[in-house]
Formats: C-alpha cells, sequence, structure tokens
C-alpha cells in the first residue's frame, strides 16, 4: 500500500513547518545541481512545472516535440541546457534522447528492446467510462498486433498500489498478451493517481467493493464497444491488483475464465496487522491504514481468502518467497484454502524473489506461467 504524500517547508533554525504546494499533487521535486534549490516540480500528469520562465517554456518545448509518446524527462545538465528524455507508447517499446535545448535537436542515444520492431508493438489507447454510480474515469487498452479490434479475448490488469495509476506506455506485461492475440485493458479505478486528490480519496473503504466494479464495468464498457467478447476473459494482476485478481473470482463471480495473481493480498485483516507491526505500533500508520481500509467489520467479506470456496475459475497464485511487502503466507494460505475448498488452483513458487520481481530469471518464470496458464484456460484462438 502507498500512503498519499504532503509537502513541506521547514525552517532549518526551527519554527513552524508550513504545507508547500498544498493545492497541487506532486510526484517528485527537482533541484539546481549548482545550489541545491528547489526550481520546480513533476506533477500528477507527468507535467514538468518549474518557476522559471525559461525553464519553463523548454519543458513545454520538449514535451510538444514528443507528444505522441509517453514522455518523462528523466535528468538535466546543470546548465539545463541539455535534457535526457524518455520515451515509449505506440511504435515505441522505449527509447532514450538527448535534447540540445539550444538547438532544439534531439539525438537517440539507447533503445531498450531493440528485438521489438515498431510493428510487434501492440496499440495503445485511452478509454473513457463511467463506473456503475456515475463516476468518470478510463483505462489503458493495448490490442493485439495484426489483429481487427473486435470481438477479442481479454486480459483486465488492474494496477497494484492501489494508489497508483495506467498511462499510454509500452507495458512489458500488457504486451506480452498482446503479442499472443489478447486485448489488454489497464483501468484507474477509483483509488488511482491519474486525477483529482478526490477520485484518489474515493477508494478510501472500497477494497473489494467499488473499486472492484469499477474493474468489471470496464470489461463491460469494451463489451459495449464491440472490442472485445466479454465471455472471453480473464483478470491478471500483481500486489494490489492481485488482490483485485482474486476479488474478480469469488467476491465477483461469473466474469472470468481464469485469475492470475502475483504477489497478491489474500486477506486484508492479516495485511493491517503486517504493516502495523511493522510500523513499530504507530498510531499515524494505524490511522492511516484504518481510513484506506474502512471499517473492521468489513474486512473478512472482501477478503479473498475467507473465500475462497467461492472462487468461480482457477486460479494461478506466483509469489516470491522473499517478499517483505506482501508476505509469501498470503498466497501460501490462499492456496491452502483453495485446496480444503476443492478448488483448481496452482501455486508457482519464486526462490529468492522480492515483492518487485527484481530478478530477470524468475520475472521470466512469472510471465512465463501467467501467459501459459491464460493461454489454457482462455485460448485467444
Amino acid at each position: 500500500m502507498k500512503n498519499i504524500a504532503h509537502w513541506y517547508d521547514i525552517p532549518l533554525t526551527g519554527g513552524e513547518a508550513k504545507p508547500f504546494l498544498d493545492d497541487v499533487e506532486v510526484k517528485r521535486l527537482y533541484f539546481d545541481k549548482t545550489n541545491g534549490q528547489i526550481v520546480g516540480y513533476l506533477d500528477s500528469k507527468d507535467n514538468p512545472v518549474f518557476e522559471v520562465s525559461e525553464l519553463q517554456n523548454s519543458a513545454v518545448n520538449t514535451r510538444k516535440a514528443f507528444a505522441d509518446f509517453d514522455m518523462r524527462m528523466v535528468d538535466w545538465t546543470p546548465d539545463f541546457k541539455k535534457v535526457l528524455v524518455r520515451t515509449s507508447g505506440n511504435l515505441d517499446s522505449g527509447s532514450w534522447f538527448v535534447v540540445n535545448l539550444a538547438t532544439g535537436k534531439a539525438d537517440a542515444i539507447a533503445y531498450e528492446r531493440e528485438v521489438l520492431a515498431p510493428d510487434l508493438v501492440g496499440a495503445i489507447s485511452t478509454v473513457d467510462y463511467a463506473a456503475s454510480d456515475g463516476l468518470e474515469m478510463d483505462g489503458v487498452l493495448t490490442l493485439p498486433p495484426g489483429r481487427e479490434a473486435k470481438h477479442l479475448p481479454v486480459i483486465m490488469l488492474p494496477h497494484g498500489g492501489p494508489h497508483s495509476s495506467d498511462r499510454e506506455q509500452f507495458d512489458w506485461w500488457a504486451q506480452a498478451f498482446a503479442s499472443r492475440g489478447y486485448a489488454v485493458f489497464q483501468p484507474n479505478f477509483r483509488g488511482s493517481t491519474n486525477r483529482s486528490q478526490a477520485f484518489k480519496l474515493a477508494g478510501y473503504g472500497e477494497w473489494g467493493r467499488k473499486m472492484q466494479t469499477d474493474i468489471s464495468d470496464g470489461l463491460a464498457e469494451l463489451a459495449k464497444r464491440g472490442i472485445i467478447d466479454p465471455k472471453r476473459a480473464c483478470i491478471v494482476g500483481a500486489s494490489y491488483g492481485g488482490y483485485a485478481a482474486l476479488a474478480g473470482v469469488t467476491i465477483q463471480q461469473g466474469l472470468y475464465r481464469c485469475a492470475v495473481a502475483v504477489a497478491p493480498v489474500s486477506d486484508i485483516r492479516a495485511m493491517y496487522n503486517e504493516d502495523y507491526r511493522a510500523s513499530g505500533g504507530e498510531r499515524i500508520t494505524k490511522s492511516s491504514l484504518l481510513d484506506q481500509l474502512g471499517p473492521k467489520d468489513r474486512w473478512d467479506e472482501v477478503s479473498p481468502r475467507r473465500l475462497a470456496h467461492r472462487a468461480d475459475a482457477p486460479v494461478l497464485l506466483v509469489h516470491g518467497v522473499d517478499d517483505t511487502v506482501v508476505p509469501y503466507t498470503h498466497s501460501h494460505k490462499m492456496a491452502d484454502a483453495l485446496k480444503d475448498a476443492g478448488k483448481p488452483f496452482q501455486l508457482v513458487t519464486l526462490e529468492g524473489e522480492d515483492h518487485w520481481l527484481s530478478l530477470s530469471k524468475t520475472r521470466q518464470q512469472m510471465l512465463e506461467a501467467a501467459v501459459s496458464f491464460v493461454e489454457k484456460h482462455n485460448p485467444a484462438k
């Protein structure tokens, strides 16, 4: 889980801490490398904002030059005359440029996936839709290369966090499924960070409830548009997305042919106890968790492990044994509950792996297991 960040200006000589940029959402700060002073920040939509007009104009012009891609200004020279830029998106699996702001010239210096030709990158777009209660939201749709966007099998791929979001960029997991013939939809459900603070806070107390139906409302929207076949859907995710995958076949039913949960939270009460203990019993952590998770007496009814007997589709669990964010026990106990309930499941244990799939060998192991499982239970052909 991720808490909402707040920034404060605190005098080094002592005094009251005052909110800094309290009326905007700040993802990171930018500093002048010559003197350490703050010169700008990255807003919630990944737009660089600078106080100095010259720098702001340079940022705007750089973004315009790469308007067709997901673009990030990663770093600058101390004099701000050259910028390191990373792009990805349609026809681009990840490219790096050095932009000379004086000449306006951009030189490509590296490509992340040279074996992936542009025509092998699935088309990426944003789909706007409304939840069943009318709340407006969106999701990122990745289409399989070379296939008509009509009645496709689909993978619902909710992000982790849950305070995070997906945007129109190259996503290796989404593209892996797209390359095998699936449409992939990454819904920015309520609680995501791509909109307002109110939208993010709308996810509080909604684990397994409105946050979950926001995902299936996205599925319904794609079906309404004729893009996907709703009877050929699986749900896949990691961390909170893994929780959502499990919830999709336990809390919800009749929607998905299979679920793949990587490093998932399977029991909200267990997660609360783990996070609270890890904080050393900090009251602020307890208060934050209770705000996000809602009343304790409602946790069990949205905890997949406690609803394993309701699972209506095969489940694949994948978890690293060295995960310190969501302990391996969440998958192990979920597997036990599914076994006791006589439900079909597989458990893949990643030796030496953490929560972030940091090792290439086990990341590939996860991907191969996930793709194989989905192809078995929801073939693309």
